[in-house]
């Protein structure tokens, strides 16, 4: 081989290595670039969400404060500016149904939830807030289906609910993968809910209507009052009725 073909040989090699060290200087440098913008983007979303929390935290904070111990019974009906009072947080149960609670009690629901999960207890939410139409359809479902006198011991007339405060919440559950969502099926579980029960004062939950003889047992039916006031419900065993007028 002649001087002059070697040295274009040569030339040709160093050409090729200088385009392969380009090729792989521009390949790192796209991908140091996609690498920045993914980074960037997972921060600027974290930033989003963690101003987004602070700003419902912040209007929380702003919100007047509710009585957690507001009595709404047959003999007391709900308040008619308390939907103006109160903050409702969303979720969709295992079934697809939209549910609503006020934001406090649904945070201590999610707190218990995570508890009973550890126990392999598995809990849905069936209900929290309603509006007066949506009782006044409940109550009309359950005279369809189960007649008139059980629509009178499962359904208190619009307006005189717990359900109206969101303070209020009906669970169902889930038991070796099989819901059980009607109100005979859950009867069926009462080793579940002397679980449930059990934790129910620790997150400021009450039992509603408890199976002490004296009102129709609802296993499902929890309120949130605060812890305190849970506490002390639960170990004298009285109403949320007796301990607000003790307390006056």
């Amino acid at each position: 081989m002649g001087m002059n073909n070697y040295r274009k040989l040569l030339a040709c090699l160093l050409a090729v290595v200088m385009s392969m060290s380009l090729l792989a200087a521009c390949g790192s440098k796209k991908d140091n670039d996609q690498e920045s913008a993914e980074e960037s983007a997972a921060a600027q979303e974290q930033t989003e969400a963690s101003e987004k929390e602070a700003d419902e935290e912040e209007r929380e904070a702003e919100r007047p404060e509710i009585d957690y111990l507001i009595v709404v019974n047959s003999n007391n009906p709900v308040p008619s500016d308390w939907e103006e009072k109160i903050t409702l947080s969303y979720t969709c149960n295992s079934v697809g149904d939209d549910v609503y609670a006020e934001t406090r009690t649904y945070k201590a629901y999610l707190e218990m939830k995570d508890e009973l999960e550890k126990q392999g207890v598995h809990v849905e939410l069936d209900s929290g807030f309603r509006s007066l139409a949506a009782q006044q359809q409940i109550i009309d479902d359950f005279t369809e289906k189960y007649g008139a006198s059980y629509a009178r011991t499962y359904a208190t007339a619009p307006g005189y609910s717990e359900h109206h405060t969101g303070l209020a919440l009906d669970l169902y559950l889930i038991v070796d993968g099989v819901t059980a969502y009607e109100n005979e099926d859950l009867m069926k579980y009462p080793e579940v809910w002397e679980k449930i029960h059990a934790l129910l004062p620790d997150y400021g939950f009450i039992l509603s209507y408890p199976n002490n003889g004296k009102t129709t047992y609802e296993p499902w039916h929890i309120r949130y009052v605060g812890k305190e006031a849970a506490k002390e419900i639960t170990e004298r065993g009285i109403t949320l009725e007796a301990y607000v007028a003790e307390k006056g």
